[in-house]
């Protein structure tokens, strides 16, 4: 093994003070965001808050999350979040095990057509479209049926499955077992890298999305958080506001209000981030370099 020597050590210490400076570049705008949500009103409005919190109050994240709107818009996005996770994951998995049997008649076809739905869309008035006529204009499951699969996701677990050790199916063959007793009692319990992280992946997506609810939802009490998040931005600097639960919260600083809604927001998936950290980088990897 080589002995490393002065120039390693200086470039080492390059780059980790190079990755240093981008991820407090990074950081700068959340600790804004942050500082204002929990700083006082007078120091919001007069522009003195800038990275750490000026006079600290939690009277404004109170108003916020206390709001029977944000609540509201709260529970829709966590059914949407929760029940479209599942679902998908599910529906992903079981659809990626056939394809990564490369031995079934017709797959590369099956796997061209696949792949043109992910280049490919029908377009937005033809979804938009589609949605009216099965009757889900204002229902949560516009927000879920049309987003339940992605091609991406569905070929990084496919390419993970290919790498798996054939030997193991074919030894629960010989035990009697059948497929789905196979799929989910060998193949899934060894795929919880790739599972985890591409539950992370649907979950962050259900959570943060925007434009689908903004184009079948029009029914208030089935809002979801971001809209809610759209409804402050938009209708907080003005004093015609037609939502009473932000009319309420007028008195307050529009930007501590902004800030504190985009906190509340974005903490509770923030918090996934832990439970799923250490079969992130490991089923990203694997799943995506198999094959």
């Amino acid at each position: 093994m080589r002995k490393r020597t002065f120039g390693d050590w200086s470039l080492d210490l390059f780059v980790y003070m190079f990755l240093l400076i981008c991820g407090i570049i990074t950081l700068l705008p959340l600790a804004n965001v942050f500082s204002k949500a929990v700083s006082a009103e007078w120091a919001v409005v007069s522009g003195k808050v800038n990275i750490f919190p000026v006079g600290f109050q939690l009277d404004t994240m109170k108003s916020v999350i206390t709001s029977s709107t944000f609540t509201r818009a709260f529970g829709v996005s966590v059914f949407v979040t929760g029940v479209g996770t599942v679902l998908s994951i599910l529906l992903t998995a079981l659809t990626a095990y056939p394809l990564s049997k490369r031995h079934l008649p017709g797959i590369s076809f099956i796997l061209v057509l696949f792949v043109f739905t992910m280049l490919f869309s029908g377009g937005m008035i033809p979804n938009y479209l589609l949605i009216r006529n099965l009757h889900l204009i204002n229902s949560v499951w516009a927000l879920i049926l049309p987003t339940m699969i992605s091609v991406f996701n569905l070929l990084v677990i496919k390419s993970y499955y290919e790498g798996l050790p054939e030997a193991l199916e074919e030894s629960a063959r010989i035990d009697g077992a059948r497929t789905l007793t196979i799929l989910f009692r060998v193949i899934l319990p060894l795929s919880l890298p790739v599972i985890a992280t591409i539950s992370l992946f649907y979950a962050v997506g259900f959570w943060n999305d925007y434009f689908h609810p903004m184009l079948y939802i029009n029914d208030p009490s089935l809002k979801t958080l971001q809209l809610y998040l759209r409804d402050i931005v938009m209708e907080a600097d003005t004093s015609n506001a037609t939502n009473k639960s932000i009319d309420d919260l007028m008195n307050m600083s529009p930007e501590g209000i902004r800030a504190a809604t985009v906190v509340a927001s974005t903490v509770p998936i923030i918090c996934v981030y832990p439970f799923l950290q250490k079969y992130f980088i490991k089923g990203v990897l694997i799943g995506s370099v198999k094959g």
